[in-house]
């Protein structure tokens, strides 16, 4: 079995997923990657064979090459983001406006929805769409899992490149707005209640939560706990217009919505791995590379590269695929081809729980509330013309900036001239697109 690593955030993401291949899921397998710079191509492959070498199976390959890097590969893990956090600033700027005749619109420098996320999306394209037609040429069958923001849309571009795609956000159980701190505000512990949450990636709502034990629903009690405010301004005004509790990072779910007058998104959201850490796993991948993992030095380093994992899986997904095992996960981003949300259709991209049985997906049967699934619907639209619009399609960017629910209440002529702005600005990455066209 070879398993493909691509994208720039790989080499934060590496400890974990060797450990999860190697350790985990003792798989004999080849991890391949490709990396350009001569002294990180050093560093991934000492570290590589220190960990394959405590582990007793395995080989890591580290190549410039990507046809190399591709080859055979039956999975590919997609985790990156072409210069996040550079060109997200350039965005904001360019939004924030400068006169009077020149409003701006700062509240539309996100992440995943709006302009911001609609130009997020472009970049991220150029890269994929450039990786389909090297995987088509080297790894035409291959599974791949995305984790490259904006998730959705990612898997949207890989899917209709024809690849079978799943995709893994950071899930929905710690962090601001988490199960953990929804948990809290019930007084009961998250280990001690059964929860269920579906929507769309970055954008999940609570279907189910019950106590353990007893089996009794704590909805009604939350439901009314947010209500009352005590879960924040936004998921009390969202529960009321949704007839559901968000659950998960609250400025992912603002940021594919109508901008909120009492909410302005992160100035600086976290895109990439901050220097001081990427000094320090720099460091301690040096220590377990030239000690071992066998040295109690060594081992105290990989236990530190190992502490900051990442909730999301995409070894253990991609082994349960190709090795047929069985696998239960509470958020996987996919096609409803299965219907597991069913009130939404089976072309929107989703995010639920996924379960596996040797292999194969198992219906799910979930159903939103109504008000949220028709909220789902126009959000899901948005996100497929994203992708579409990644390609180079004009028509389908114009329809992303007419419809996307995102740019509610903003002149969407107005929006579409600061699109073609923004595209003019990173015209240097963005290949796809006739600037000559963008100023008629």
């Amino acid at each position: 079995m070879k398993i493909a690593l691509m994208g720039q955030d790989i080499p934060a993401l590496l400890p974990s997923l060797l450990a999860d291949l190697f350790f985990a899921g003792r798989a004999d397998a080849e991890a391949a990657l490709q990396e350009k710079n001569d002294a990180m191509r050093d560093l991934m492959a000492r570290y590589g064979a220190a960990v394959t070498r405590k582990a007793g199976r395995g080989r890591v390959s580290v190549t410039p090459d990507r046809d190399a890097a591709l080859a055979g590969a039956d999975a590919v893990i997609y985790a990156g983001d072409p210069m996040a956090a550079s060109r997200f600033r350039m965005d904001r700027e360019a939004l924030s406006g400068l006169t009077e005749d020149d409003p701006g619109l700062s509240d539309q420098a996100r992440v995943l929805g709006g302009i911001g996320g609609l130009m997020h999306t472009l970049r991220q394209a150029e890269q994929i769409l450039d990786l389909c037609e090297a995987m088509r040429r080297d790894c035409p069958d291959t599974l791949v899992i995305t984790l490259g923001s904006p998730v959705a849309r990612t898997a949207a571009l890989f899917a209709r490149q024809g690849f079978r795609c799943f995709g893994l956000t950071q899930g929905w159980r710690t962090g601001p707005g988490g199960l953990a701190w929804l948990c809290r505000e019930l007084g009961v512990k998250p280990e001690d209640t059964e929860a269920q949450a579906a929507g769309l990636p970055d954008f999940t709502f609570l279907t189910a939560l019950r106590d353990r034990k007893t089996g009794l629903s704590l909805l009604p009690e939350l439901n009314e706990r947010c209500a009352e405010g005590k879960c924040g301004r936004l998921a009390r005004r969202w529960l009321d217009l949704l007839e559901a509790v968000p659950v998960g990072s609250i400025p992912d779910h603002a940021s594919l919505m109508a901008a909120q007058a009492d909410y302005m998104p992160d100035p600086d959201p976290r895109l990439a791995e901050p220097v001081e850490q990427r000094k320090q796993r720099i460091l301690r991948m040096n220590t377990a590379a030239d000690k071992g993992l066998s040295d109690p030095e060594g081992q105290a380093a990989q236990l530190l590269l190992l502490s900051g994992a990442p909730a999301a899986r995409p070894v253990q997904l991609a082994l349960a695929v190709l090795e047929k095992r069985d696998l239960r996960l509470d958020a996987v981003v996919r096609l409803n081809g299965k219907n597991a949300v069913a009130n939404l259709p089976a072309a929107t991209v989703i995010e639920a729980p996924l379960t596996l049985r040797e292999g194969v997906e198992q219906p799910e049967e979930i159903r939103l509330p109504g008000p949220l699934a028709d909220l789902c619907l126009d959000i899901d639209a948005a996100n497929r013309l994203a992708a579409a619009a990644g390609t180079g399609d004009r028509e389908a960017l114009r329809e992303y900036i007419e419809s996307d629910p995102a740019l509610d209440g903003v002149d969407r002529l107005y929006a579409l001239d600061v699109v073609d702005r923004l595209i003019r600005l990173h015209g240097d990455i963005l290949t796809r697109w006739d600037t000559a066209e963008d100023d008629a």
